[in-house]
Protein backbone atom coordinates (compact mmCIF):
# COMPACT_ATOMS: atom_id res chain seq x y z
CA UNK A 1 0.00 0.00 0.00
CA UNK A 2 1.13 3.37 -0.50
CA UNK A 3 2.19 6.00 2.03
CA UNK A 4 0.17 8.86 1.86
CA UNK A 5 1.02 12.58 3.45
CA UNK A 6 1.84 12.90 7.06
CA UNK A 7 -1.05 14.16 9.27
CA UNK A 8 0.28 17.37 11.41
CA UNK A 9 -2.46 19.37 12.49
CA UNK A 10 -5.50 18.90 14.79
CA UNK A 11 -8.49 21.15 14.46
CA UNK A 12 -10.96 20.84 17.67
CA UNK A 13 -14.37 22.13 17.12
CA UNK A 14 -15.45 24.17 19.77
CA UNK A 15 -18.53 26.48 18.85
CA UNK A 16 -21.24 24.85 20.36
CA UNK A 17 -23.65 26.84 22.08
CA UNK A 18 -23.81 23.69 25.06
CA UNK A 19 -27.72 24.18 25.83
CA UNK A 20 -27.51 20.57 27.47
CA UNK A 21 -25.65 22.29 29.91
CA UNK A 22 -28.02 25.06 30.67
CA UNK A 23 -27.19 26.89 33.09
CA UNK A 24 -23.64 26.00 33.80
CA UNK A 25 -22.70 27.10 30.25
CA UNK A 26 -24.62 30.79 30.21
CA UNK A 27 -21.21 32.00 30.70
CA UNK A 28 -19.10 29.05 30.77
CA UNK A 29 -18.04 26.99 27.81
CA UNK A 30 -18.88 23.59 27.92
CA UNK A 31 -15.49 22.54 26.90
CA UNK A 32 -14.42 24.54 30.22
CA UNK A 33 -16.39 22.02 32.57
CA UNK A 34 -13.96 20.45 34.16
CA UNK A 35 -13.43 16.39 34.66
CA UNK A 36 -12.29 16.41 38.36
CA UNK A 37 -9.85 19.43 38.03
CA UNK A 38 -8.93 19.42 34.33
CA UNK A 39 -11.37 20.85 31.54
CA UNK A 40 -12.38 18.69 28.92
CA UNK A 41 -10.85 20.31 26.38
CA UNK A 42 -7.59 20.25 27.58
CA UNK A 43 -7.71 16.21 27.45
CA UNK A 44 -8.63 16.72 24.01
CA UNK A 45 -5.48 18.76 23.05
CA UNK A 46 -3.07 16.14 24.99
CA UNK A 47 -4.66 13.57 23.11
CA UNK A 48 -4.12 15.01 19.48
CA UNK A 49 -0.48 15.94 21.32
CA UNK A 50 0.05 12.50 22.03
CA UNK A 51 -0.69 11.30 18.49
CA UNK A 52 2.35 13.71 17.10
CA UNK A 53 -0.10 16.50 16.51
CA UNK A 54 1.34 19.88 17.72
CA UNK A 55 -0.49 22.17 15.74
CA UNK A 56 -4.14 22.57 17.02
CA UNK A 57 -6.78 24.57 15.59
CA UNK A 58 -9.74 25.48 18.03
CA UNK A 59 -12.70 26.61 16.05
CA UNK A 60 -14.82 28.54 19.12
CA UNK A 61 -17.74 31.11 19.13
CA UNK A 62 -18.75 33.98 21.40
CA UNK A 63 -18.05 33.67 25.18
CA UNK A 64 -15.01 30.99 24.09
CA UNK A 65 -12.33 33.52 25.13
CA UNK A 66 -11.92 31.48 28.38
CA UNK A 67 -10.66 28.82 26.00
CA UNK A 68 -8.00 30.91 25.00
CA UNK A 69 -6.87 31.92 28.30
CA UNK A 70 -6.86 28.39 29.97
CA UNK A 71 -4.11 27.73 27.23
CA UNK A 72 -1.96 30.80 27.33
CA UNK A 73 0.31 31.58 30.56
CA UNK A 74 -1.38 33.28 33.59
CA UNK A 75 1.73 35.49 34.49
CA UNK A 76 0.11 36.99 37.52
CA UNK A 77 -0.80 33.72 39.10
CA UNK A 78 2.52 32.13 37.76
CA UNK A 79 4.11 34.67 40.26
CA UNK A 80 1.91 33.81 43.10
CA UNK A 81 2.23 30.74 42.87
CA UNK A 82 6.13 30.49 43.16
CA UNK A 83 6.10 33.01 45.80
CA UNK A 84 4.34 30.61 48.07
CA UNK A 85 6.35 27.99 47.18
CA UNK A 86 4.03 25.60 45.17
CA UNK A 87 6.10 23.78 42.84
CA UNK A 88 3.13 21.44 41.70
CA UNK A 89 0.28 24.42 41.15
CA UNK A 90 2.81 26.03 39.39
CA UNK A 91 3.46 22.75 37.11
CA UNK A 92 -0.32 22.27 36.68
CA UNK A 93 -0.62 25.83 35.16
CA UNK A 94 1.82 26.47 32.85
CA UNK A 95 1.23 23.08 31.48
CA UNK A 96 -1.74 23.69 28.69
CA UNK A 97 0.23 26.91 27.53
CA UNK A 98 3.11 24.61 26.62
CA UNK A 99 1.33 21.55 25.19
CA UNK A 100 1.07 22.55 21.48
CA UNK A 101 1.10 25.41 19.34
CA UNK A 102 -2.66 26.42 19.68
CA UNK A 103 -4.65 28.77 16.59
CA UNK A 104 -7.87 29.87 16.90
CA UNK A 105 -10.79 31.08 14.47
CA UNK A 106 -14.28 32.08 15.06
CA UNK A 107 -17.28 29.95 13.95
CA UNK A 108 -19.62 33.15 13.36
CA UNK A 109 -22.73 31.25 13.69
CA UNK A 110 -23.49 27.79 14.93
CA UNK A 111 -24.54 26.25 11.43
CA UNK A 112 -23.54 23.06 12.24
CA UNK A 113 -20.27 20.73 12.64
CA UNK A 114 -19.61 20.65 9.03
CA UNK A 115 -19.49 24.05 8.98
CA UNK A 116 -17.53 24.86 11.98
CA UNK A 117 -14.52 21.96 9.96
CA UNK A 118 -14.92 24.43 7.38
CA UNK A 119 -13.89 27.01 9.22
CA UNK A 120 -10.64 25.65 9.17
CA UNK A 121 -9.72 26.03 5.97
CA UNK A 122 -7.22 28.11 4.99
CA UNK A 123 -5.26 27.28 8.26
CA UNK A 124 -5.38 23.52 7.39
CA UNK A 125 -4.52 24.22 3.40
CA UNK A 126 -4.06 20.62 1.22
CA UNK A 127 -3.03 18.92 4.08
CA UNK A 128 -4.98 15.97 5.75
CA UNK A 129 -6.06 16.69 9.22
CA UNK A 130 -6.89 15.04 12.48
CA UNK A 131 -10.66 16.62 13.68
CA UNK A 132 -11.42 16.35 17.42
CA UNK A 133 -14.45 16.73 19.52
CA UNK A 134 -14.49 17.45 22.64
CA UNK A 135 -17.83 15.70 23.81
CA UNK A 136 -15.59 12.31 23.13
CA UNK A 137 -12.72 11.75 25.40
CA UNK A 138 -10.89 8.71 24.58
CA UNK A 139 -8.78 7.10 26.97
CA UNK A 140 -5.11 7.96 26.87
CA UNK A 141 -4.29 3.72 26.58
CA UNK A 142 -5.69 3.06 24.02
CA UNK A 143 -4.17 5.29 21.06
CA UNK A 144 -7.11 5.52 18.86
CA UNK A 145 -5.96 8.86 17.11
CA UNK A 146 -2.47 7.41 16.19
CA UNK A 147 -4.14 4.04 14.89
CA UNK A 148 -6.31 6.19 12.34
CA UNK A 149 -3.73 8.08 11.23
CA UNK A 150 -2.02 5.01 10.90
CA UNK A 151 -5.00 3.91 8.46
CA UNK A 152 -5.04 7.30 6.43
CA UNK A 153 -1.39 6.66 5.54
CA UNK A 154 -1.61 3.28 4.20
CA UNK A 155 -5.10 3.62 2.81
CA UNK A 156 -5.30 7.49 1.87
CA UNK A 157 -8.84 9.25 1.88
CA UNK A 158 -10.67 10.01 5.37
CA UNK A 159 -10.91 7.46 8.69
CA UNK A 160 -13.75 7.79 10.66
CA UNK A 161 -13.96 6.22 14.25
CA UNK A 162 -16.54 3.66 15.05
CA UNK A 163 -17.67 2.22 17.72
CA UNK A 164 -20.74 -0.46 18.17
CA UNK A 165 -23.48 0.73 19.96
CA UNK A 166 -26.89 -0.42 20.77
CA UNK A 167 -29.69 -0.13 18.23
CA UNK A 168 -31.81 1.77 20.14
CA UNK A 169 -29.25 4.43 20.50
CA UNK A 170 -27.85 4.94 16.69
CA UNK A 171 -30.61 7.83 16.24
CA UNK A 172 -27.73 9.61 18.13
CA UNK A 173 -24.81 9.06 16.39
CA UNK A 174 -24.20 9.52 12.74
CA UNK A 175 -23.93 5.61 11.77
CA UNK A 176 -21.96 3.37 8.91
CA UNK A 177 -22.23 0.53 6.31
CA UNK A 178 -19.49 -1.00 6.48
CA UNK A 179 -17.30 -3.64 4.52
CA UNK A 180 -14.59 -5.65 5.73
CA UNK A 181 -11.24 -4.95 4.37
CA UNK A 182 -8.01 -7.23 5.14
CA UNK A 183 -7.60 -5.70 8.85
CA UNK A 184 -9.35 -6.99 11.22
CA UNK A 185 -9.90 -3.38 12.76
CA UNK A 186 -10.36 -1.69 9.62
CA UNK A 187 -13.33 -1.76 7.49
CA UNK A 188 -14.01 0.58 4.10
CA UNK A 189 -17.72 3.11 4.50
CA UNK A 190 -20.01 2.91 1.87
CA UNK A 191 -22.41 4.91 3.21
CA UNK A 192 -23.27 7.14 6.33
CA UNK A 193 -26.58 8.26 7.48
CA UNK A 194 -26.94 10.89 10.07
CA UNK A 195 -28.62 9.95 13.37
CA UNK A 196 -30.83 7.55 11.56
CA UNK A 197 -33.71 5.77 13.41
CA UNK A 198 -33.21 2.61 14.13
CA UNK A 199 -35.19 1.20 11.65
CA UNK A 200 -33.19 2.82 8.73
CA UNK A 201 -29.61 2.63 10.42
CA UNK A 202 -27.48 0.82 7.77
CA UNK A 203 -25.68 -1.05 11.21
CA UNK A 204 -25.11 0.02 14.81
CA UNK A 205 -21.63 1.05 13.99
CA UNK A 206 -21.62 4.82 15.01
CA UNK A 207 -18.96 7.26 14.46
CA UNK A 208 -17.56 8.54 17.65
CA UNK A 209 -15.88 11.77 17.55
CA UNK A 210 -12.96 11.25 16.30
CA UNK A 211 -11.91 11.76 12.63
CA UNK A 212 -8.72 11.85 10.14
CA UNK A 213 -9.77 13.65 7.20
CA UNK A 214 -8.89 14.34 3.43
CA UNK A 215 -8.36 18.03 2.61
CA UNK A 216 -10.91 17.76 -0.73
CA UNK A 217 -13.53 17.92 2.24
CA UNK A 218 -13.64 21.69 2.12
CA UNK A 219 -14.76 21.47 -1.44
CA UNK A 220 -17.63 19.12 -0.47
CA UNK A 221 -18.86 21.16 2.50
CA UNK A 222 -18.80 24.19 0.46
CA UNK A 223 -21.11 22.65 -1.78
CA UNK A 224 -23.15 20.57 1.04
CA UNK A 225 -26.74 22.41 1.47
CA UNK A 226 -27.96 21.91 5.02
CA UNK A 227 -28.99 18.63 6.36
CA UNK A 228 -30.40 17.13 9.56
CA UNK A 229 -31.25 19.96 12.11
CA UNK A 230 -31.02 22.35 9.36
CA UNK A 231 -27.04 22.50 9.81
CA UNK A 232 -24.11 21.92 7.32
CA UNK A 233 -23.15 18.19 8.74
CA UNK A 234 -20.27 16.50 8.31
CA UNK A 235 -21.58 13.16 7.84
CA UNK A 236 -23.23 14.40 4.70
CA UNK A 237 -19.97 15.18 2.91
CA UNK A 238 -17.81 12.17 4.22
CA UNK A 239 -20.91 10.94 2.33
CA UNK A 240 -19.76 12.27 -0.71
CA UNK A 241 -16.18 11.37 -0.45
CA UNK A 242 -16.89 8.09 1.09
CA UNK A 243 -18.12 7.74 -3.17
CA UNK A 244 -14.94 8.88 -4.71
CA UNK A 245 -11.81 7.13 -5.81
CA UNK A 246 -8.48 8.34 -4.21
CA UNK A 247 -7.85 11.04 -7.03
CA UNK A 248 -11.00 12.79 -6.12
CA UNK A 249 -10.31 12.39 -2.01
CA UNK A 250 -12.12 8.83 -1.30
CA UNK A 251 -12.36 6.76 -0.04
CA UNK A 252 -13.69 6.81 3.31
CA UNK A 253 -12.36 3.80 5.68
CA UNK A 254 -13.09 3.08 9.78
CA UNK A 255 -11.45 2.01 12.83
CA UNK A 256 -13.76 -0.52 14.16
CA UNK A 257 -12.83 0.90 18.36
CA UNK A 258 -13.60 -0.93 21.07
CA UNK A 259 -11.56 0.48 23.83
CA UNK A 260 -12.30 3.24 26.18
CA UNK A 261 -14.37 6.03 25.40
CA UNK A 262 -15.89 8.59 27.78
CA UNK A 263 -19.09 10.34 26.84
CA UNK A 264 -19.50 13.96 28.42
CA UNK A 265 -21.95 15.27 26.18
CA UNK A 266 -25.32 15.07 28.32
CA UNK A 267 -25.20 15.30 32.13
CA UNK A 268 -25.61 11.89 33.26
CA UNK A 269 -22.94 10.69 30.84
CA UNK A 270 -20.87 13.58 32.37
CA UNK A 271 -20.92 12.39 35.87
CA UNK A 272 -20.15 9.32 35.09
CA UNK A 273 -17.38 10.08 33.57
CA UNK A 274 -15.98 12.00 36.46
CA UNK A 275 -16.60 9.29 38.72
CA UNK A 276 -14.55 7.40 36.37
CA UNK A 277 -11.84 9.12 36.19
CA UNK A 278 -12.12 10.10 40.11
CA UNK A 279 -11.95 6.33 40.66
CA UNK A 280 -8.49 5.80 39.15
CA UNK A 281 -6.67 8.89 40.64
CA UNK A 282 -4.20 7.93 43.28
CA UNK A 283 -4.79 11.20 45.03
CA UNK A 284 -8.32 10.62 45.08
CA UNK A 285 -9.53 7.19 45.34
CA UNK A 286 -8.05 5.74 48.30
CA UNK A 287 -10.75 8.37 49.96
CA UNK A 288 -13.04 8.67 47.43
CA UNK A 289 -14.15 4.61 46.83
CA UNK A 290 -14.76 3.64 49.92
CA UNK A 291 -17.03 6.72 50.59
CA UNK A 292 -18.74 6.02 47.19
CA UNK A 293 -19.25 2.19 48.29
CA UNK A 294 -20.70 3.37 51.40
CA UNK A 295 -23.37 6.34 49.74
CA UNK A 296 -24.40 3.93 47.35
CA UNK A 297 -24.67 1.18 49.96
CA UNK A 298 -27.55 3.98 52.33
CA UNK A 299 -29.71 4.73 49.46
Amino acid sequence: MADFDAVTKAVVPAAGLGTRFLPATKATPKEMLPIVDKPAIQYVVEEAVSAGLLDVLMVTGKNKRSIEDHFDRAIELEEALEAKGDGDGLSQVREPADLATLHYVRQGAPRGLGHAVLCAKQHVGDNAFACLLGDDLIDYRDELLKRMIQVRGSYGGSVVALMEVPREQVSLYGCAAIEPTSEDDVVRVTDLVEKPSPEEAPSNWAVIGRYVIDPAVFEVLENTPPGRGNEIQLTDALRTLAGRGSDQGGPVHGVLFRGRRYDTGNKLDYLRTVVQFASERPDLAPEFMPWLKEFLASR
